[in-house]
């Protein structure tokens, strides 16, 4: 997916943070993706060159200092969409899970 301006809603505080995930080094299928703990099909990301691609943007919560200080502060808590992405793949013959991949964020627009 090219354009991240998609169908995808964003909320309001969040934003579109990318559509792609970084492979772990050395890491073999099978391959379990989820999206805040629901498993997802395999018709909706692609393994390509050591990433996994998905066919939406993936939404982050926009952070900023002064929420994260109340939230650090107990003021208040949030309830902005913010997606994780965990993995569960083999290594080295052991299955693994990493849970809150990083996404790769799209490049900036000229």
């Amino acid at each position: 997916m090219s354009d991240h301006d998609s169908s995808t809603e964003i909320p309001k505080g969040s934003y579109a943070a990318g559509e792609r995930v970084k492979l772990p080094a050395g890491a073999e299928p099978p391959f379990t993706i989820f999206i805040n703990g629901v498993e997802q099909s395999q018709d909706t990301y692609a393994i390509e060159g050591g990433e996994i691609v998905f066919n939406r943007p993936i939404v982050k919560e926009k952070m900023d200092a002064g929420r994260w200080l109340a939230m650090y502060l107990g003021i208040f808590g949030t309830y902005r969409k913010d997606e994780t992405i965990d993995l569960q793949f083999s290594r080295d013959g052991k299955v693994e899970l990493l849970p809150d991949l990083p996404v790769v964020p799209y490049p900036e627009a000229p």
